[in-house]
């Protein structure tokens, strides 16, 4: 069993003075029609930083090159050395063909922990906004909001039981808003907007967290501006985009 990363994890996680580690796959578990929770086993809290943080997967795609993906961390347990990720499995990528098919025992070459976008220490409410892609990270972010907090989650759906909810401590008002998406198009923003429409925006100061697919995401965020907030207090990262196979490092390629 190998206990070293790939020459490639090291030089990346230098690079990004990150950290590269081989972990053990422990399970996958289907949560609804979209999403299945996959736990990995190794330096978990190394690897996974704070809340809203990521971790990049070293994978296998079908023409046989090694590929990265990146996924947020949902949940880390400390006691067990395991930290969870709620990955999509609907389409036929390498992520998610490895969340179905990967065995318990695999070895999985992991570089972490990666991402910028946490939680605002300062503001009184939190926006959650995007497709069910950002639920993991959102859910794992919100539950580090100290009390008495506020958090919001306007979430676009493709099934009913993709809206999978969570538990907060006490002292944090919750409000959920599950769009469905109703069989439009994946780059539509029109379910997302609607649903912000339909919710008034809090008097305090807040920060909005927009995680989806790359075009909703710009509109989600010219919507927020219009509606008054800050452009410091929008906070964004397109998971995914339409048309396009994310790159081999894990994001979607830049670019209008």
């Amino acid at each position: 069993m190998p206990t070293t990363p790939h020459d490639s994890s090291i030089e990346l996680a230098t690079r990004l003075d990150s950290n590269a580690r081989v972990c053990q796959f422990v399970s996958s578990t289907p949560l609804s029609s979209s999403i299945n929770e996959v736990v990995l086993a190794g330096e978990a809290a190394l690897l996974c930083g704070v809340p809203g943080n990521d971790v990049m997967v070293q994978l296998t795609n079908p023409a046989g090159k090694l590929v990265r993906r990146r996924y947020s961390v949902h949940a880390v347990d400390e006691e067990k050395d395991q930290f969870a990720l709620w990955i999509t499995t609907a389409h036929e990528g390498p992520g998610s063909l490895w969340a179905r098919d990967a065995q318990p025992g695999d070895d999985v070459d992991i570089v972490g922990p990666r991402g910028k976008i946490v939680v605002d220490p300062e503001a009184d409410w939190h926006l959650f906004m995007g497709d069910i892609t950002c639920l993991g990270s959102a859910y794992r972010m919100a539950q580090g909001v100290e009390a008495p907090g506020n958090v919001i989650f306007i979430v676009e759906t493709d099934h009913p039981d993709d809206a999978l909810t969570t538990t907060f401590e006490d002292g944090i008002a919750v409000t959920g808003i599950f769009v469905d998406r109703m069989g439009r198009a994946k780059d539509d923003p029109t379910g997302l907007l609607n649903g912000l429409a339909a919710f008034a925006l809090p008097p305090e100061r807040g920060h909005a967290y927009l995680f989806g697919e790359f075009h909703v995401m710009k509109a989600a965020r010219t919507a927020l501006l219009d509606r008054g907030l800050d452009e410091d207090a929008i906070s964004m990262k397109a998971f995914w985009r339409v048309g396009r196979n994310n790159a081999d490092h894990g994001e979607p390629e830049k670019g209008d």
